[in-house]
């Protein structure tokens, strides 16, 4: 039989060419007019020191136009609702798919935002509830701790026909606790933190921040005509301290325009304690912690719910109980469940909560408030919308997936990340862990340096050629921190006897003092609870935790270490002139730009638009603030100096000044020499903010220093540098404890703390306490084999 001539294969359709994504001329922040090629389809990671541009290309440039574009197929009357973006600064952006973007920005910060409320899962039990639970109180509003019970009767008039009134009544049911009103805890305010009984009014009675002085909230009270506002507090009848702390808002004239008085109590309670603290100003926080203790709320003993909620019942669980049960037992409890009524609600829910042990995040309860995570925790929850789905071709942009994890859970996040890229979809990583970088099919390497130092492409190419480049990257690509030879003697012990917060089981350590001691475990193991929870603030202990900093884009290193200050008194007597001529948010301001150095134009739905001021040219003060010199600068080109050159500046010479010194020189301990003195704060990476906020508090007088993960966000050649930064410390005479899971700080370590032996109800236990040496000749634990493989022994 004939054999039939083979076919040729047909030539490839033009529709399968579009695969790279190709950026031509990329000039956003620092990037100095970067052309890459990125292959879709495959997993690309970014890397480079912090503050090379990484998060500019990535982010700022392609994640940025992806969203604008697709923001651009909305009517204007849409756009008109969401944020406007501008154009991001490149000539070329070719290929883009829809990019969806996992960052570390914390979860929304109400305090009734809880891990269940955000990841839909609580939604999907509230209709489960309503339909299987016993006894049936309602629909599935009655189980939601955010919907107040209304009840509401009156007459309306219907329209059908000949008009009618008719008398109806209207009722809710709503799940949230009448007495804590859906918070789970409610706050009880010392009277004498707000008001000094033994001053009047005038006199300045109220010490609440912000009603000092003779702003309108003292006004309000001193002008209301409830009470004389020449008497002290103490002399008021039971009336007027009613009027005072308790009276219901009423609308009436004072100083002669309409205002709505309220009593103090109510009034702060909306203001300040409706808020979640750590989105606070500072000040306002330490008063809310000296004026505030909040309890748990007596009546729905912190569940947030309503009675009625929290009798209806499945298999003998409440909703209260499953928000409450740790998420790696819940899905056992919703996989017993056999209901055909419900079956594609039970099949999802059940695919939800399996994600979240999938993801290493089985050790959370949904009852947990969102604003408690930390980066990592809030990126890895935000992942679990988009294991399930069913996407393919879209890009998802990671910010340091690894951020928080243990060298055994990177492991499993690798693993994800593979997954998402095998269903056919570009998967950008902005990283620094080499096991991370070591999965890659495309490196990308920025740098060399960071800052005006960095923005250029140093490398592209497979991890082989990574290591073979000659990049910092790829010359720091394999180094792995030996274990010291010899380590430091304790000068002393910190006792910690019973600690029981959150997952701790009454753990009793004695962390030595005058070494570096690493507190280490997985994920989830309690170390955050241990070392913040248990060690005393206040005198004598430094803490420099995860949170972010604040800053608008006034903000910049200078005002926020307090260097701007002494630098302002440096010109003012110089010149012999008032210092706030100095500073760009005061006189000195240009007027055109009020300080701000761009001029914003609002267009909009469109993107707005920021042009250089005209008037001072991007340099923010006046014309004649730029006449007075110091050392031969003036004030704007002080500003621009990076740190390096600014600390040489103010070291010796005419423009000496110490105080601005120390400070630089701590800016450049921490590895941010780099950095402008007024560059923006919104345009530091999360790496670089960290440390600003370490070199700030290094000025804190105290003898224990408690770090939380000081690598977040550090290249491997920065690495080394905090390890001498930490030793440093050590060696002037302090004690240093570190939260951390970079294996170059635990081999470095003189002591090492190991909690686990797994997350949530499975950790809480210390499983080692000893020398690194020990831990890895011991090899009992997790984080033993993985540091012993890490230095080869």
């Amino acid at each position: 039989m004939a054999k039939k001539a083979d076919a040729q294969s047909p030539a490839p359709h033009v529709a399968d060419s579009h695969d790279l994504i190709r950026v031509h001329g990329a000039r956003e922040n620092n990037l100095k007019d970067v052309s890459i090629e990125i292959p879709k389809r495959r997993l690309t990671v970014f890397t480079g020191v912090s503050g090379s541009g990484k998060s500019s290309l990535v982010f700022n440039t392609i994640a940025a136009e992806s969203q604008r574009l697709i923001n651009e197929t909305y009517s204007a009357f849409v756009q008109g609702f969401m944020p406007t973006l501008a154009r991001p600064e490149v000539d070329v952006l070719d290929g883009l798919t829809t990019a969806i973007t996992v960052d570390q920005q914390r979860l929304g910060a109400d305090p009734r935002s809880t891990v269940g409320t955000v990841t839909d899962v609580n939604a999907m039990l509230r209709i489960l509830f309503s339909r299987l639970g016993t006894p049936h109180i309602g629909p599935p509003s009655a189980y939601a701790f955010n919907v107040p019970s209304v009840r509401a009767s009156g007459a309306i008039t219907v329209e059908r026909g000949a008009s009618k009134a008719e008398k109806v009544t209207f009722t809710r049911t709503g799940g949230m606790c009448p007495r804590c009103e859906g918070r789970g805890a409610v706050s009880d305010i010392d009277l004498a933190q707000l008001f000094d009984d033994s001053k009047s009014l005038n006199e300045g009675a109220i010490t609440v921040p912000g009603y000092k002085g003779g702003g309108w909230n003292a006004r309000l009270y001193a002008e209301s005509g409830f009470f004389d506002p020449d008497k002290p507090i103490s002399k008021f009848t039971k009336k007027e301290l009613h009027d005072f702390l308790h009276r219901e808002p009423t609308r009436m004239k004072i100083a002669g325009i309409n205002m709505t008085y309220e009593g103090l109590i109510p009034r702060v309670q909306k203001s300040m304690l409706a808020k979640d603290k750590e989105a606070m100003q500072p000040h306002i926080r330490e008063f809310v912690d000296r004026a505030v203790a909040f309890t748990t709320c007596p009546e729905c003993d912190g569940t947030r719910l309503s009675e009625g909620a929290r009798a209806s019942k499945i298999a003998g669980i409440s909703i209260a109980d499953a928000c409450a049960t740790q998420i790696s037992d819940l899905v056992d409890w919703v996989r017993g469940l056999d209901e055909p009524s419900v079956a594609p609600l039970l099949t999802k829910l059940q695919h939800t909560l399996e994600s979240f042990v999938e993801i290493g995040l089985g050790y959370l309860s949904l009852e947990r408030p969102s604003g408690t995570l930390s980066g990592g925790e809030a990126q890895r929850v935000k992942m679990i919308r988009h294991l399930g789905s069913s996407l393919t071709d879209t890009t998802y942009v990671f910010d340091e997936p690894t951020t928080g994890l243990h060298p055994h859970d990177i492991q499993r996040m690798n693993g994800l990340l593979l997954r998402l890229r095998d269903k056919g979809n570009t998967v950008l990583v902005v990283e620094h862990k080499p096991e991370t970088i070591a999965i890659a099919d495309h490196v990308v390497d920025l740098g060399p340096g960071a800052g005006t130092a960095g923005g250029t492409v140093c490398f592209e190419g497979d991890i082989e050629g990574l290591r073979a480049s000659g990049t910092i990257t790829g010359r720091h690509f394999d180094d792995r921190a030996s274990l010291k030879e010899t380590v430091r003697k304790p000068a002393g012990i910190l006792e910690i006897r019973g600690a029981s917060a959150h997952n701790l089981r009454d753990v009793d350590v004695d962390i030595p003092l005058g070494v570096l001691a690493v507190v280490t475990g997985v994920a989830g193991s309690g170390k955050s609870s241990l070392v913040h929870g248990s060690i005393p603030g206040g005198a004598g202990v430094v803490s420099v935790d995860q949170s972010p900093i604040r800053g608008s884009r006034r903000s910049n290193p200078a005002t926020y270490t307090g260097l701007l200050d002494p630098i302002r008194k440096a010109f003012a007597k110089a010149n012999d002139v008032k210092p706030a001529l100095f500073s760009a948010n005061s006189e000195g301001a240009c007027p055109t730009c009020n300080g701000a150095g761009v001029v914003y134009t609002d267009l909009a739905m469109m993107a707005g638009v920021a042009s250089t001021c005209e008037e001072c040219e991007g340099k923010r003060f006046q014309a004649s603030v730029l006449e007075y010199h110091l050392g031969g600068r003036d004030i704007s080109e002080v500003l621009a100096m990076s740190v390096t050159d600014a600390e040489e500046f103010f070291g010796a010479g005419e423009a000496h000044t110490p105080a601005a010194h120390r400070i630089l020189g701590r800016l450049a301990d921490v590895g941010l020499g780099y950095l402008s003195l007024g560059q923006p704060l919104t345009t530091l990476s999360g790496g670089e903010r960290q440390r600003l906020k370490l070199a700030t508090h290094m000025a804190d007088k105290g003898g224990v220093y408690v770090l939380d993960e000081p690598t977040a966000g550090l290249h491997l050649a920065d690495v080394e540098q905090l390890l001498g930064l930490l030793d440093r410390l050590v060696d002037s005479g302090k004690s240093v404890i570190v939260v951390e899971h970079h294996q170059a700080v635990m081999a470095h370590a003189d002591w090492i703390i190991d909690l686990g032996p797994g997350a949530g109800h499975d950790g809480g236990r210390i499983v080692f306490e000893g020398t690194p040496a020990d831990l890895v000749a011991d090899r009992s634990t997790l984080t033993a084999r993985h540091l012993a493989s890490y230095v080869g022994a």
